[in-house]
């Protein structure tokens, strides 16, 4: 098991700097925050296995579909849990089970450091009173954004730079000589469960029962087709075309709707004639 690098630690924690700050077109990314296959097709980059980082990220982001952000915060930060989880799996050869497991006290953590960031703006704010008293427009956008991304990069880099440099290495050391144990096996079960929970809140989330045939068909067909080694990219075309057969028949219904409403008023009013 090779160790990770620092400079693949400062690039990992580079980017996560970024993305946590808005660094890239300001709220307009906030995608990169919300979602861990960004930061995991990063890290898998960085970490030279792109591949198995994506299957690895893939099982962290079932934990965090139908996760929303009320107020800018979250219960947990999915950028910061791939950061570190995937580079933790890479160097341990885990499963991505047990890497959900380790993302998920990780993106616990990463969310109360995102909150203090909240506390640390709050002192940033005196900058843009005195720039909004002085009128001076350049004053006022440095205090809006040049000085809190400076703070969200001296606060984040340091950290997750420490984290995956001195802390990633234990963790994937620890995980592998528990391979094959009973806490092992644990965590890949909790691991497990903690996607199908994520499957489960994105339903909730839809709140259509009309749309849970869907779920059940693509269900369906990964499990019957997967001898088949069918790639996404066939799965995406399928699910496309059924999804556009849904819409059209959709349209045609609403569509005899009126129409069969418009012939009956028709026969309404020959009745009246007689």
């Amino acid at each position: 098991m090779e160790n990770i690098t620092a400079m693949q630690s400062l690039l990992i924690a580079l980017w996560v700097g970024a993305v946590m700050s808005r660094a890239f077109l300001g709220g307009a990314t906030l995608t990169l925050r919300f979602s861990p296959l960004m930061t995991g097709l990063i890290a898998g980059i960085v970490m030279g296995d792109v591949q198995q980082a994506m299957i690895i990220t893939a099982a962290i982001q079932l934990i965090y579909m139908g996760v929303f952000s009320p107020g800018g915060t979250m219960p947990s930060e999915p950028s910061i849990a791939a950061a570190i989880a995937v580079p933790v799996a890479l160097m341990g050869n885990l499963q991505p089970e047990a890497a959900i497991a380790v993302a998920v006290p990780v993106g616990l953590l990463g969310a109360y450091l995102y909150q203090f960031r909240f506390f640390i703006n709050t002192f940033l704010g005196k900058y843009t009173d005195k720039a909004v008293e002085d009128l001076n427009d350049g004053a006022i956008v440095r205090s809006i954004i040049l000085y809190p991304t400076i703070a969200s990069f001296l606060l984040f880099v340091p950290l997750v730079f420490i984290a995956l440099y001195f802390g990633a290495p234990v963790i994937a050391d620890v995980i592998t000589a528990l391979e094959g144990t009973v806490v092992f096996h644990i965590l890949t079960v909790v691991g497990g469960g903690l996607a199908a929970i994520g499957i489960a809140t994105t339903i909730y989330v839809i709140g259509r029962k009309d749309y849970m045939v869907f779920f059940l068909l693509a269900y369906l067909m990964s499990v019957v087709l997967s001898s088949l080694s069918i790639t996404m990219v066939t799965y995406a075309i399928i699910g496309a075309l059924i999804a556009a057969i849904f819409v059209l028949a959709k349209g045609q219904g609403a569509k005899a709707a009126p129409a069969s409403a418009g012939s009956a008023s028709l026969d309404d009013d020959d009745d009246d004639d007689f």
